[in-house]
């Protein structure tokens, strides 16, 4: 669920995986494993949330 917030999110701001990567920190691969399922930390929920422009509880909640 995170993951698809993320990738709907990151798309809307027609951004690649990569250019959420670079602006982030963290690896191409682990933004695509999130978008993919994997469940992030909260610690990088909010990194993501933060080059998002959106608050971490819209990506734990949906709401944004």
């Amino acid at each position: 669920m995170v993951g698809k917030r993320i990738a709907e999110l990151r798309e809307e701001k027609g951004w690649t995986q990569k250019q959420l990567a670079k602006t982030t920190g963290l690896s191409k691969s682990y933004i695509a494993a999130i978008e993919e399922g994997k469940h992030p930390g909260l610690k990088t929920v909010a990194i993501i949330a933060e080059a998002l422009g959106v608050e971490a509880r819209t990506l734990l909640r949906g709401r944004y």
